[in-house]
C-alpha cells in the first residue's frame, strides 16, 4: 500500500511540474521503504525526484553536463538497460565519532546512451539510505568520449516550497571563514555546502557531497522558483573539470532527518567513501596536544624571527614539559622554519620546511620530547605557494618522519593558490589528496587549515584526521567583527560539523585578553569552553591557551580528561542557532562525556540519562556556569560539583546566557558511593 501511494505522489508531481510526456521510469526505495529515488528519462531528458514516504522532498530535476568543444550531454538519451542491487554490511572505525557503522542501502544504476553519431554513454547511480540519497554520474570507457572537459554540471535540486535556509557565501577571499547566515532559499546567492534546511513541516535536510575526488568542489546557487543549481567552482582559465573516461563524479548527497539531532548522527557521507587504503593503521592515534599557536594570535610571541619569536628551543621545551606534567601526546610547533619573515602570506614561494631558524634545534627538541613521552606536532605553512610546497613535499614530510614526528599542521593562507586558483577548485582538490597520500606514505597524519571541505574522505585515508573549514577560535582573538557570537556554535553542528571533524582548537580560560588584545574576548562563559570538547568533534583537540593561564585552575581537569576517541554519539537537545546537547562514550572505557551550549539565551534543559548501563552507580562530575554567570559580564564564574548518578537520573542543564556545562560521567567505587549525594 505505502509503495502505491508513493508511486501516486510521483506521478502527481511529475504531471503537475512537466508538460512533456514521459518515455521511461524507475525507482529504488531505501531499506526501510520510507525513501524513494526515482529516474525519469523524459524526451531524452534525464530527471530525478526524491520523496519521503508520500511527501515531495526534491520534485523533477535535472541532471546532465555540458562540454568544452563538444556536444552536451544534457539530451537526447535512450535508456539502455538498469541494474538494481542491495549492500548491507557493519565496519568499524578506527577513530571517530561512532566505532561501529552500518553501510546500508539499495542501488539503481542506470545506462543511458544519446541518440545521435557518437553513441556516448553515461551511467547514473543512485544510493539509497534510510537516512538520505546519493547519486553520482559514472563515465565509461569509450572511444567517443577520451578526454573532456566539463563546462557545467547540470545538476538541479528542486523544492516544493521556499524552505528557510544556513549558509556561508562562496567565492569569498576568507574560503569557508564566514559567520553562517539564515534566510530563505530565495534570498541566497551562490553558497558553500554542507547547507542545511528545514521545511515547512519541519524536516530536516542536509545538501552535500561525498569522495570529492579529482574534481571541482561544488557550490549551489539560488536557480529560481525554490531551485538550487550545482556551480562547480572552476579553473582560472572557466574549465570547471578535466577528466578523462572511465571517470566518476563525486556524489551529490541529501540527508532527510524528522529532527536537527538526526543530521548530526546520519553517516551517509561516510557510507559514499571507498574502505580504507592503508594496510597498516597502528601509527594513526588520535589525541590532544598544547602548542605556540595562540601565543602567536594574541601577539605574544611572532612566526617570524626575531626578539618575540615563538618557536624558540626554550619555548619549546617549556610547552614540552607542560605536556608531559599533564598528559597531553604533542606539542604544535609552529614558526620553526625560514620563510616566516616579512608578507609571508604574500610570498609563500620563500618557505624552506626542511631548514629551521637559529634558534631552533630540532635534533634536541626531538630527543627531549621524546624522553618525556610527547611528540612535536610539525608544521607546513605553504601561503598557497603549491608549486613551492610540491617541490619540497616529499623531503619535507621524510624530515619531519626522520625526526619521530608523525602530525602535521599545514595551513594555505592566501586568496588564491599560485596567485591563480580558488582553494575549492579541482587543481586544489587534486593538491590536498597528494598531500593525504603523500603523507600516509611516511606514516604522517594531517590537521589541515585552509582546507578543502570534508567529504568523508576520511574512511579512505583515516590519517586524513581533521582540518579547518570554518570560523574558529583565532576570530575571538583579532576579528574586527567582534569575533564569534554566542550563538556561532549553536550552528556548527548542523552545518560545518555535517562535513566531518574540526579543529576549532577550544580551551581557552583567559576568556579576555587585557595584556594582548583589549579590544577582543571570547564571547562565551568558561564552562561552555569546556562543552566544546564534546559537541565540537576531532580527533586531534588542543588546550589553545597559554600554559600560564591553566596553572591552579581546577577547571583544567575536564581538558585533561575529556577523551577524542568516541564509542557512542547522542543527541539529546538539538534546536539550530539555540542550543545543542551531545553525550559521548568513550572508546576505552565505560565514561560517558556530555557537552551543551547555548546561544545568547539562558536555557534549562533536562536530560535524562538513560543511555547509562542499568544497574550501574556512576559519579557526575559537573563543570557548570554559576549562579550568576553571563557571557558578557561573569563569563568565568564556574561551579564544579560531584553528585551519583545512574540510567533513570534526570539533570537539568542550566546554562547562562551564552553558556554551556560539560559533564564527565564515570563508575562510582565503593568511596564515592560513601562521599557523594545522588544528583
Amino acid at each position: 500500500m505505502r509503495l502505491s501511494k508513493i508511486l501516486v505522489a510521483i506521478m502527481l508531481v511529475v504531471f503537475c511540474c512537466i508538460s512533456i510526456s514521459i518515455s521511461r521510469e524507475l525507482s529504488v526505495q531505501s531499506p526501510d521503504g520510507t525513501l524513494t529515488a526515482t529516474f525519469l528519462l523524459n524526451n531524452g531528458i534525464p530527471y530525478y525526484i526524491i520523496t519521503r514516504e508520500t511527501d515531495v522532498i526534491i520534485k523533477p530535476s535535472r541532471m546532465g553536463f555540458d562540454l568544452k568543444d563538444n556536444k552536451a550531454l544534457r539530451d537526447n538519451f535512450s535508456l539502455e538497460s538498469s541494474t538494481r542491487s542491495s549492500f548491507d554490511r557493519t565496519w568499524t572505525q578506527p577513530w571517530g565519532e561512532t566505532k561501529t557503522i552500518r553501510n546500508h542501502y539499495n542501488e539503481l544504476t542506470v545506462q543511458l546512451r544519446q541518440q545521435d553519431a557518437q553513441q556516448r554513454s553515461l551511467d547514473i547511480i543512485f544510493r539509497v539510505f534510510d537516512d538520505g540519497i546519493g547519486f553520482r554520474y559514472h563515465f565509461p570507457e569509450q572511444a567517443a568520449l577520451d578526454s573532456f572537459a566539463i563546462m557545467d554540471e547540470l545538476t538541479e535540486f528542486k523544492f516544493m516550497n521556499n524552505h528557510s535556509l544556513w549558509w556561508i557565501p562562496a567565492y569569498r577571499d576568507n574560503r569557508y571563514e564566514y559567520l553562517f547566515s539564515k534566510s530563505l532559499l530565495n534570498e541566497i546567492d551562490t553558497v558553500h555546502t554542507p547547507l542545511t534546511m528545514k521545511t515547512g513541516k519541519g524536516l530536516y535536510i542536509c545538501l552535500h557531497e561525498a569522495n570529492l575526488t579529482d574534481y571541482a568542489g561544488m557550490t549551489l546557487f539560488d536557480n529560481g522558483k525554490n531551485s538550487l543549481g550545482c556551480d562547480l567552482v572552476p579553473w582560472s582559465d572557466g574549465v570547471k573539470v578535466r577528466a578523462s573516461a572511465p571517470f566518476d563524479t563525486p556524489w551529490r548527497t541529501i540527508q532527510i532527518a524528522d529532527s536537527p539531532a538526526g543530521l548530526i548522527t546520519s553517516q551517509l557521507i561516510l557510507n559514499l567513501n571507498e574502505p580504507c587504503k592503508i594496510e597498516d593503521i597502528s601509527w594513526i592515534k588520535p589525541g590532544k596536544y598544547v602548542g605556540i599557536w595562540w601565543g602567536m594570535h594574541l601577539g605574544k610571541y611572532t612566526w617570524a624571527y626575531g626578539s618575540r619569536h615563538g618557536a624558540t628551543t626554550k619555548n619549546v621545551k617549556r610547552y614540552v614539559d607542560f605536556a608531559a606534567r599533564h598528559g597531553f601526546s604533542g606539542v604544535l610547533v609552529e614558526g620553526w622554519n625560514l620563510g616566516w619573515d616579512g608578507n609571508w602570506f604574500e610570498h609563500g614561494e620563500r618557505f624552506n620546511f626542511t631548514t629551521p631558524y637559529p634558534d631552533f634545534h630540532m635534533e634536541e627538541l626531538s630527543r627531549y620530547a621524546q624522553d618525556k613521552n610527547v611528540e612535536l606536532i610539525g608544521h607546513h605553512e605553504t601561503g598557497a605557494a603549491i608549486d613551492n610546497y610540491e617541490r619540497q613535499m616529499e623531503d619535507a614530510f621524510a624530515f619531519y618522519q626522520q625526526h619521530g614526528i608523525n602530525i602535521v599542521k599545514t595551513g594555505y593562507v592566501s586568496t588564491r593558490a599560485n596567485k591563480t586558483e580558488w582553494h575549492h577548485g579541482q587543481f586544489m582538490v587534486q593538491h590536498y589528496r597528494n598531500v593525504v597520500e603523500t603523507a600516509a606514505k611516511y606514516h604522517i597524519m594531517l590537521d589541515v587549515h585552509e582546507p578543502i571541505k570534508d567529504t568523508g574522505i576520511r574512511r579512505t585515508y583515516p590519517n586524513m584526521m581533521t582540518r579547518e573549514g570554518a570560523r574558529g577560535q583565532e576570530y575571538n582573538a583579532w576579528s574586527q567583527d567582534g569575533g564569534n557570537p554566542p550563538d556561532h556554535l549553536t550552528i556548527l553542528p548542523f552545518t560545518r560539523m555535517l562535513a566531518g571533524p574540526f579543529d576549532y582548537t577550544p580551551g581557552i580560560f583567559d576568556l579576555y585578553f587585557d595584556e594582548y588584545k583589549p579590544d577582543n574576548r571570547v564571547n562565551h562563559t568558561l564552562a561552555k569552553e569546556l562543552a566544546i570538547y564534546v559537541v565540537i568533534y576531532s580527533p586531534l583537540q588542543m588546550a589553545a591557551d597559554l600554559p600560564e593561564n591553566y596553572e591552579n585552575q581546577p577547571a583544567f581537569k575536564f581538558i585533561a580528561d575529556v577523551p577524542v576517541d568516541w564509542e557512542e554519539t547522542h543527541v539529546i537537545h538539538a534546536r539550530i542557532g539555540d542550543y545543542v546537547t551531545i553525550a559521548r562514550k568513550d572508546r576505552h572505557s565505560a565514561d560517558w562525556y556530555i557537552g551543551s551550549v547555548s546561544d545568547e539565551n539562558p536555557r534549562l534543559l533536562k536530560t535524562r540519562l538513560d543511555f547509562l548501563e542499568p544497574k550501574q552507580t556512576y559519579v557526575a562530575e559537573i563543570y557548570a556556569d554559576a549562579v550568576d554567570a553571563d557571557w558578557k559580564d561573569n563569563p568565568l564564574a564556574i561551579e564544579i560539583k560531584k553528585k551519583l548518578v545512574d540510567h533513570k537520573t534526570d539533570i537539568m542543564l542550566k546554562l547562562a546566557p551564552g553558556g554551556g556545562q560539560a559533564i564527565r560521567i564515570r563508575p562510582a567505587s565503593a568511596d564515592d558511593i560513601r562521599i557523594y549525594q545522588p544528583y
